[in-house]
């Protein structure tokens, strides 16, 4: 849910103003310098001539031709941050589109409206309120389930157009204030400990640590990362330090100066992991399983991840919108870009990805 906001908010915090740079080592371009200002004096213009900033924003957006360049509105904005808290107003699924291009479930919360109504992950998602999703970005998909854009309430309705096979049916469901339990953990067969990690909202990252603490001395871990599509990126940094002992993380670039993220010390580097990915793996769960990978610190099982490693820079409109850019990308310690290219796993596993990794724990000692 949270690919195309907030995903660099690593070092500067939650809406940045400082402008970011390309790829680390690259020669930052004047239209990539120049294009936030463009969008901020596009919408200042609309501003002082009565019309709606954040329109203007959007035609100059849509003339930038980056999938994740977007603009919110300012009650939309405020939904992601809510979920980046853990909570938010929706039917409880996330979407993904799937290798066919299409819009699909790529997960149902537990309890949740969508999980009552029969819904599961893999389902097609063909439309929203009587709009089709074919062609349209997965976060705009998103924010209109949620309702955003009218600032829905939970109790509102929104209907739903499913396919599964060869059927296909609608739904009307009532959304609902959802918290979400980033981390689940639960113990498998042999002493193996599974964290699952659903997003990297706030406390993402300590909840971890905890949970590998806790876990029976010397046991192998899988750290879950399917469907994960990101979140806050200092959470994803906090979580590699459960795993490393200090070290580098990513590195990113900002006014052409190259920085990087380092994991805090102390971290468990000698029981036996495996990070299970696939295509929903995405932004800051591709930044931490990069750092694992290229560390030697874990077996990457599964399949080959989305691909969004960009960072954007998110700033405020005269209206209170947020127009997010991209400009520049993060690169894993061993130099690699992720994005448009994702993270190729040592291991292919598509079905029964699970028992392959707990396969693959038994051959690193566990």
């Amino acid at each position: 849910m949270f690919a195309g906001v907030l995903a660099a908010g690593a070092a500067t915090g939650s809406l940045p103003t400082s402008d970011r740079g390309p790829e680390p080592g690259a020669t930052r371009t004047a239209a990539s310098a120049a294009r936030p200002d463009e969008v901020a004096a596009a919408a200042a213009e609309a501003a002082a001539e009565g019309k709606s900033p954040m329109e203007a924003a959007e035609r100059a957006v849509s003339r930038s031709g980056d999938r994740w360049d977007a603009v919110y509105s300012e009650g939309e904005y405020e939904e992601f941050e809510e979920s980046l808290d853990g909570e938010y107003t929706g039917v409880g699924l996330s979407a993904r589109r799937g290798r066919d291009g299409r819009i699909q479930v790529a997960e149902v919360a537990p309890g949740s409206p969508a999980a009552a109504a029969g819904i599961r992950a893999g389902d097609r998602l063909r439309s929203v309120d009587g709009e089709r999703t074919d062609g349209r970005p997965v976060t705009e998909v998103v924010s209109v389930l949620r309702g955003d854009a009218t600032d829905a309430a939970a109790g509102s309705t929104v209907r739903l157009g499913l396919e599964r096979g060869t059927r296909a049916w609608t739904r009307t469901l009532l959304r609902a204030r959802i918290a979400t339990d980033s981390v689940s953990v639960r113990r498998l067969s042999a002493g193996v400990t599974a964290i699952k990690i659903a997003a990297f909202t706030k406390g993402t990252g300590d909840t971890v640590r905890t949970a590998v603490r806790r876990a029976p001395a010397a046991a192998g871990i899988i750290l879950d990362l399917r469907g994960n599509s990101g979140g806050l990126v200092t959470e994803a940094v906090t979580a590699a330090s459960a795993f490393l002992d200090g070290g580098l993380v990513a590195t990113y670039d900002i006014d052409g100066e190259q920085r990087a993220l380092h994991a805090e010390a102390a971290g468990d580097t000698t029981r036996p992991l495996v990070a299970l990915v696939d295509g929903g793996t995405m932004s800051a769960a591709e930044l931490l399983t990069g750092a694992l990978q290229d560390r030697g610190r874990a077996v990457v099982v599964g399949s080959r991840t989305f691909g969004k490693g960009s960072v954007q820079m998110p700033s405020r409109l005269p209206d209170g919108s947020v127009a997010e850019l991209t400009v520049g990308h993060y690169r894993t310690p061993a130099g690699r870009s992720v994005d448009g290219r994702g993270i190729t796993p040592d291991l292919e596993a598509d079905r029964n990805a699970l028992r392959r990794a707990e396969s693959v724990l038994a051959g690193l000692g566990q």
